[in-house]
Parts: C-alpha cells; sequence; structure tokens
C-alpha cells in the first residue's frame, strides 16, 4: 500500500477538471484543465483506452454526449480520438500523456480507471498498462482509482509506487442496471479494499453514512467523495469525508 499524499486533502478536486460549457470548457478538456491548473485546484479525470492502444482522457464509453460522433471510443485511433473536437470547446480528445505535460505537476491529478470489463470483472489490463507507461517519469502528485476492483489490484501489480484506491457507492440498480445483483451487492460493501492495496476510498456523498465507510475512516483510511454541486452538499460531505471532488459552483 502507498499512502495518498497530503496534497489530494489540502485542496478541493475539479470533477472532470474545471468545466464549464459557457465559457468554452467542456469536461475532461485540456482547457477544463487548464482552468483547474490556473485556479489552483486538484484535478480529477477519466481514461478509455483507443483501439491502437493509447490512454485517452474521456469519461464515456460512446462518442455521442460530448462530441458530434458517435461509437464507441475503443474504435478509433489516439490520432483520430485526438482530432474530434469536444463539444463546447475547440480542442479534440485528449491523450494522458498530453494531460500530463500540460499539468506538469503543478496541481495534484486523481485518475479514474472507467470499467474496461463490462461487469466489473477481471477482463482489464491494456489500458492499465497504457497509463502506467505515460506516468513513467512523471514527477508530481498522482493517485490512480477505479470502481473495479480488478482494475485496482491490476495497477498495484503494474504501479506499486503510485497510491491506489477504490471509487464506491451504494451501487443501485438504477445507477448500474447492467450489474448482475450480486455484483452491486457485494462491491457496496466494499469487500476488495484490503486485498487490493488500496490506501484510500472516493464514495458518492449521499452515501457516506455505509457503515463500511465509517469502519474504513475510523482506521485511518482517508475517505474523498464524489460529485458536490453546491456549498450545502458540501457542507454535508465535510462531515464525512476529508476532501470533495466537485463541480458546477466554486468550492
Amino acid at each position: 500500500m502507498h499512502a495518498l499524499p497530503a496534497a489530494f486533502l489540502d485542496r478541493p478536486i475539479a470533477h472532470r477538471a474545471l468545466h464549464d460549457v459557457a465559457s468554452g470548457r467542456p469536461e475532461n478538456s485540456v482547457e477544463a484543465i487548464g482552468a483547474a491548473v490556473a485556479a489552483g485546484y486538484g484535478i480529477e479525470i477519466d481514461l478509455q483506452l483507443s483501439s491502437d492502444g493509447e490512454a485517452m482522457v474521456f469519461h464515456d464509453y460512446d462518442l455521442a454526449r460530448l462530441t458530434a460522433q458517435s461509437g464507441p471510443v475503443r474504435q478509433r485511433s489516439a490520432a483520430e480520438l485526438g482530432a474530434i473536437p469536444l463539444r463546447h470547446g475547440q480542442a479534440g480528445i485528449p491523450t494522458l500523456a498530453e494531460v500530463l505535460k500540460l499539468v506538469a505537476g503543478k496541481v495534484p491529478l486523481l485518475i479514474e480507471f472507467k470499467d474496461q470489463d463490462g461487469a466489473m470483472g477481471p477482463d482489464v489490463g491494456a489500458l492499465e498498462r497504457a497509463a502506467v507507461a505515460a506516468l513513467s517519469g512523471y514527477d508530481g502528485p498522482v493517485a490512480l482509482m477505479s470502481f473495479n476492483p480488478h482494475t485496482v489490484a491490476a495497477l498495484a501489480r503494474l504501479a506499486s509506487d503510485l497510491p491506489r484506491g477504490l471509487t464506491t457507492c451504494a451501487f443501485t440498480a438504477e445507477d448500474y442496471p447492467t450489474l448482475p445483483p450480486a455484483t452491486r451487492e457485494r462491491l457496496r460493501g466494499i469487500p476488495d479494499f484490503e486485498r487490493t492495496g488500496a490506501s484510500f476510498i472516493s464514495h458518492h456523498w449521499r452515501d457516506l453514512d455505509n457503515p463500511r465507510v465509517t469502519a474504513l475512516r475510523a482506521a485511518g483510511t482517508p475517505v474523498l467523495c464524489w460529485t458536490i454541486r453546491t456549498p450545502a452538499e458540501e457542507a454535508q460531505a465535510r462531515k464525512v469525508a476529508q476532501n470533495i471532488t466537485f463541480e458546477g459552483y466554486a468550492a
């Protein structure tokens, strides 16, 4: 286990960077990342895999919501994805390597690996290897996390020197309709924390009274939370969580 650096607890973390479409800063864009760096916020980003094995900074599995094109991200090369402008912005989808050059260690970078198995299972590895390769030699506070515990375990093998955490929540049927009930029930209890060598969790703020979260917090585990959208939500979340991931207001 590698401890979460203090830098991830001393300032709010901008969810998918400091995005604001009215200002021309889409989520996970170079514009939003640059704005977060300038404001001194920590940054949370998401990773998907290109067809040619590059770690891309993009949240969705499909292009349709965030660009004028559609289809799976995994069916396009990194060059093709980089040439697709994000809605409400000017730049294309960036690679993790491009984002690392932009952040350059100036603020903490929290990297979420989107589930590549499809059911939080063990069919993972390519995205993890691509990201760890991009991170080689990076000098700055960085932490890695995923909803899929198999990804966190893979990262423990590939990058044992980097702090790793589990992204967690209540795993309701409404939010995760494609996951089998038994899988949702299992993940809700955060049973893989110790096995994966995780050193923190990032939990949905509305479920911070989960007994397992309480127990981890009492044992000294750093608890981050997502996604805060108002000062009132922040005040409530900070009764348990040591830091927030936020969007839509100035935290």
